[in-house]
């Protein structure tokens, strides 16, 4: 940014991805609706074939329907375009447990200029999250990112499941300041509960395979 903005004047944006969220959306657009902290809310339906849309919007969120699944990364791009605030609150579609405290957390460090970017660990919530945030807690998707930045962001509409991968890459060969904040009692719906056992499993490793593929793919910059 050119000028220093102040806690007060900056506003926050939160984006949420969503595929097929219809049994947790809901609960997580009323924290946000409550928080003082969110002046925007927008939801990229990913190709939702359920009730995804209808709720977002009986919410109040501003909508952004995709009419084929192009996965995270390609959906946060997308809603990249309707974002109008200095700072940029990225949740997951399926959280358990989001309370205003969160919110304030991650978005009040960006807030008062003591980070670029905020990024939140799940903390006493079920063992099976907790576990995979603490061996990696940079692939978290609960994050606060100035805006300016994350719309700096290279490839981010091919990155799928490797988004988080993507903005850590920006952001350690950047210089940029980030601040790990823990957020107790939160977690999420794992795919083998949403899915069943079999097709969570292939889900997964799917997920993992996007992760690992944008940990080694180069992008414009990059040494040979």
């Amino acid at each position: 940014m050119e000028e220093k903005e102040t806690s007060k004047s900056m506003k926050t944006t939160a984006i949420i991805a969503a595929y097929n969220e219809e049994k947790t959306i809901g609960p997580i657009l009323d924290v946000l609706r409550e928080s003082p902290l969110i002046d925007q809310i927008v939801v990229v339906s990913d190709g939702s074939t359920d009730r995804t849309v209808e709720i977002a919007r009986s919410k109040g969120a501003e909508v952004v329907e995709l009419l084929h699944n192009v996965g995270k990364g390609g959906a946060l791009y997308r809603g990249l375009e309707y974002i109008r605030c200095h700072v940029v609150l990225l949740l997951d579609a399926d959280l358990i447990g989001l309370n205003p405290k969160h919110i304030e957390s991650l978005v009040e460090p960006v807030l008062r200029g003591e980070a670029d970017v905020a990024i939140g660990v799940f903390e006493e919530g079920r063992l099976a999250t907790d576990l995979a945030q603490k061996i990696a807690p940079f692939l978290s998707g609960q994050r606060a990112i100035r805006t300016d930045i994350l719309q700096n962001i290279p490839d981010m509409e091919v990155t799928r499941y490797g988004v988080e991968v993507a903005i850590n890459r920006y952001v350690r060969r950047n210089g940029v300041r980030v601040k790990l904040v823990k957020l107790p009692g939160l977690t999420h719906v794992m795919k083998e509960e949403k899915l069943g056992l079999v097709r969570g499993l292939r889900e997964r490793m799917k997920m993992y395979w996007e992760i690992f593929k944008n940990l080694y793919r180069r992008v414009d910059g990059d040494r040979r």
